[in-house]
């Protein structure tokens, strides 16, 4: 055993590293919006783990079902992923995210929905899934969900790493449709 009661009393006069702050408890919903279909992952109350929850088909309707389930949950937060592209730049998909955010903020209002980045997290689903022996037809009908999980598994990773709600809040815009 080492004479040593905490690491810090190793050098002299250095200070325990501070700790990150504790993730606040409750349900919070990832979404990786698509042109098609809408992912959806959800985290345990704790903000350990995120898993797949369902697919939302893109459409009238799509806002309306994703406050439906933020309400069931009893979500706190909703995470939502912004493709950019390798160069950090934001394209058409972008922006049609970015709209789309606001227009579920202003529905969700004074729940906080916020956007985080999602470079390779359907291709990384669609690895995923190919290797657990899905075929490309029932990778389909998931790959949205296990994007999602993605997202919000990153999201829950750097909170809890960094002390600080993940990437950017989005303002709500009251009455907007996407």
């Amino acid at each position: 055993m080492l004479p040593f009661r905490y690491a810090s009393e190793i050098c002299a006069g250095a200070t325990p590293a501070p700790q990150a702050r504790a993730l606040s408890v409750g349900v919070r919903l990832g979404v990786d919006f698509g042109s098609v279909r809408i992912g959806v992952a959800r985290s345990d109350p704790g903000g350990l783990l995120a898993s797949p929850l369902t697919t939302v088909p893109r459409g009238p309707g799509d806002l309306d079902a994703l406050v439906r389930l933020a309400l069931d949950h009893e979500a706190v937060e909703v995470i939502v992923g912004l493709p950019t592209s390798l160069s950090g730049r934001e394209g058409g998909a972008a922006r049609a995210v970015r709209a789309f955010a606001a227009a579920l903020a202003g529905r969700l209002a004074p729940l906080p929905v916020r956007m985080v980045d999602e470079r390779f997290t359907t291709t990384v689903a669609h690895d995923a899934l190919r290797r657990g022996g899905r075929d490309s037809r029932a990778r389909r009908q998931v790959v949205d969900q296990a994007a999602a999980a993605l997202i919000l598994q990153d999201a829950l990773d750097a909170e809890r790493s960094s002390g600080q709600p993940p990437g950017e809040l989005v303002p709500p815009r009251p009455g907007a449709d996407a």
